[in-house]
């Protein structure tokens, strides 16, 4: 049975990462709104719906470091892996917005949620306000300002939709990829369980990817549909969210205060959320400008690996 949640969790996922990039496309030619934008605002926000679920039951039920933990491996998980994966499977140009607006934003969120935790162990409820603030205002800055962040390889190839069509296909590719998620992961945890597989190596593994799956999902497949404004803006873009909206809608329904048993995540994983999310801008300029290639997939992939070891032992 957990081979079989697995396979269709794995559908899903192709079906829905499918579905969410028809709708992306569709809306950026109807609205005339770069692709980029529409990648780091709706395609971010429903593959970002795991996390927000999970943060929110997570909190509410008083679990709150598993609140935070999610954030900051879905957000070292997305860089790492996912976005390792994706320039190891296509170069993606990258164009001056990004280290202009799309990356600067993001290290600023995380270095706010870094501020916010750091000395007090807690975001308390007027700081989730200051975080969703900053969201609406980025939202607000990207609609208006935002420019291409990465050249478009085959415009002439998209194709228009009429608007109950993009509605049909954002919902259901956003239902999908989540669907996916949770029972990719719900089949992967049992089938861990069954082999005897440690707690902690389903955490740090299973769990923390298991929610950035549909951002997985939904790069790989803009990048195979030549989309690779959507897969990198839906990274950045899903970091961002996942900081602003996940963090800052959970602590205005509740304070985040972190236990004694969540404290290596403002002693240790904070660290690796900040520095990969750091090293993304070298890697865009060496060992070649403005181009993400296969060697810096294999630099990211190298170091969520060492991540993964390091939490391990």
């Amino acid at each position: 049975m957990n081979i079989v949640y697995i396979v269709v969790g794995l559908l899903l996922l192709v079906l829905g990462g499918n579905w969410l990039l028809k709708a992306a496309v569709g809306l950026s030619l109807r609205l005339n709104i770069p692709k980029v934008v529409i990648g780091m605002t709706v395609v971010s926000f429903a593959t970002s719906a795991p996390e927000l679920i999970v943060s929110i039951k997570s909190a509410l039920n008083g679990a709150t470091g598993l609140a935070v933990g999610n954030v900051v491996g879905s957000n070292i998980a997305n860089l790492g892996l996912v976005l390792g994966i994706t320039v190891l499977l296509s170069t993606i140009d990258v164009e001056k917005s990004f280290y202009k607006t799309d990356w600067p934003v993001m290290m600023l969120a995380s270095g706010l949620l870094y501020f916010f935790i750091a000395f007090d162990n807690t975001i308390q409820q007027y700081e989730g306000i200051i975080l969703f603030t900053m969201l609406v205002v980025f939202l607000v800055y990207l609609l208006k300002f935002q420019k291409t962040a990465v050249v478009d390889e085959m415009p002439e190839d998209d194709e228009e939709l009429a608007l109950y069509k993009v509605v049909l296909f954002l919902v259901i590719g956003g239902v999908a990829l989540w669907g996916g998620s949770e029972l990719l992961i719900k089949g992967a945890v049992a089938l861990a369980e069954n082999l005897g597989v440690s707690d902690a190596i389903i955490g740090v593994t299973v769990v923390s990817v298991g929610t950035s799956v549909p951002e997985l999902a939904a790069s790989i497949i803009a990048v195979m549909k030549k989309e690779k404004a959507i897969s990198l803006g839906n990274l950045i873009g899903s970091n961002v969210f996942n900081i602003l909206a996940v963090l800052g809608i959970t602590a205005m329904i509740t304070p985040i205060e972190l236990k004694e048993n969540a404290l290596s995540l403002v002693n240790n994983d904070i660290y690796w959320m900040l520095g990969i999310s750091f090293a993304v801008l070298p890697l865009v300029f060496f060992p070649r400008k403005l181009r993400l290639n296969w060697k810096d997939g294999i630099v990211l992939l190298v170091a969520y690996v060492v991540f993964v070891y390091l939490k391990l032992s």
